[in-house]
């Protein structure tokens, strides 16, 4: 198992998702970030296949440093928790896409739950 500390380290990771209509499992390359103690998957607003399908089934793996590691991936409404997550030093380029605001308010984002929590 790898420690909180490597895997918050990591900033690319894959994340398979179950289509929403398909069933089939779908894998993409995707950013992360590690802010409030929390592992956050998130993106410009807009509409995001994968978003679409954890809000269908929020069962997820996680790829990352050679481990598949099963998560549920849970999606973050509470507006101030989503201004920390942008408003944080490692996410903060994200206000070069679009305003704060609007990040808040329509951004795709989860918080990624391990099944089997990493160690510390």
């Amino acid at each position: 198992m790898i420690d909180i500390a490597a895997l918050a380290a990591i900033r690319t990771i894959d994340l398979t998702t179950r289509g929403r209509r398909s069933g089939r499992p779908l894998r993409i390359e995707i950013w992360w970030f590690h802010v409030d103690g929390r592992f956050v998957v998130t993106g410009t607003p807009g509409p995001r296949h994968w978003y679409a399908n954890v809000l269908t089934n929020p069962a997820v793996i996680v790829h990352v440093a050679d481990q598949d590691l099963p998560a549920t991936a849970r999606p973050i409404t509470d507006p101030r928790l989503r201004h920390l997550v942008f408003t944080d030093a490692q996410t903060s380029w994200y206000l070069g896409q679009s305003s704060l605001e609007e990040l808040v308010r329509n951004a795709p984002m989860v918080e990624i739950d391990f099944a089997e929590g990493p160690t510390d």
